[in-house]
């Protein structure tokens, strides 16, 4: 068997220990989301896909320079589309991150900083499975730079500084509040009735 071959077995044993180990602890626990993860199931699940993404896409270089105009654009993407569950910061600590199973990393962490340019791009690209992490791949989301360019900013994330955090909030989605807001300031100025905040006629009465 080729080298190659050797190591897609070992992944896919890997990945199959993992599904074993996962429906056992599924079967014990119940199919809830609400439990953080035992430490053997991360490091297990890790492994596996490590192993089986290709080896020639893991020691893929980036082919973009870590330029002014390329991280700006990163940020700007980052913002809009993954920040709902990574966080502008990358932490993870947000509503959705912090419901998933399993939960959305610390990408400022060694376990996402040690994988290589390849690893992350092919991670972007392709998403993982029985995880959160979306494939973003395609034409429809882009092409590729916008994935090389996510790379650098991963890459970015544990020296942000609060300027760049700043900038960012302005390319985050609207909140539902926000949204709400937003709608009830257009009706106003379409000239239309708007409905006023909960209790206000209440105060106004007493």
């Amino acid at each position: 068997m080729s080298k190659a071959g050797t190591w897609t077995v070992r992944g896919l044993a890997v990945a199959g220990a993992a599904a074993l180990l996962g429906a056992i602890g599924m079967a014990a626990s119940g199919v809830s989301a609400r439990p953080d993860p035992p430490g053997w199931e991360t490091r297990l699940a890790g492994t596996a896909r490590h192993l089986l993404i290709p080896r020639a896409a893991r020691s893929a270089q980036n082919p973009l320079p870590a330029t002014a105009e390329h991280l700006a654009s990163a940020r700007r993407h980052w913002a809009d589309h993954c920040a709902s569950c990574h966080g502008n910061d990358g932490k993870g600590e947000t509503e959705i991150g912090r419901g998933l199973y399993p939960r959305a990393p610390d990408m400022t962490g060694e376990a996402t900083q040690e994988l290589s340019d390849g690893e992350l791009f092919w991670i972007i690209e392709n998403g993982v499975r029985l995880t959160g992490m979306p494939a973003w791949g395609g034409e429809e989301h882009g092409g590729s730079e916008e994935s090389w360019e996510l790379v650098h900013f991963v890459r970015r994330l544990p020296k942000l500084t609060p300027d760049e955090l700043v900038e960012m909030k302005r390319f985050n989605p609207l909140t539902r509040a926000e949204l709400e807001e937003e709608l009830a300031a257009e009706r106003f100025l379409a000239g239309e009735d708007v409905p006023k905040p909960r209790g206000e006629d209440a105060r106004h009465h007493h």
